[in-house]
């Protein structure tokens, strides 16, 4: 996950990383966004959910809070 956006409207956004190598070397691609705070905009919440289980079945793994927003789109779908 990696934050942008300002200070009282945060984006974050969901970055495939090598684990092996530090945050700051950059990342392979990114898989979506995130905006927690509901600012009016249309779409909170973009994943690319293909392209996840494709990452998946490579050997990727999920952090906590991309598992968790991977749940909850699918259980609203």
């Amino acid at each position: 996950d990696s934050r942008g956006g300002a200070k009282t409207s945060p984006l974050y956004h969901l970055r495939v990383t090598d684990r092996r190598k530090s945050l700051d070397c950059g990342f392979i691609e990114r898989v979506g966004f995130f905006y927690p705070v509901d600012s009016g905009q249309e779409e909170r919440l973009r994943i690319d959910t293909y392209r996840i289980e494709y990452l998946q079945g490579q050997g990727a793994q999920l952090s906590v809070l991309v598992a968790k927003l991977l749940k909850d789109t699918t259980a609203a779908a």
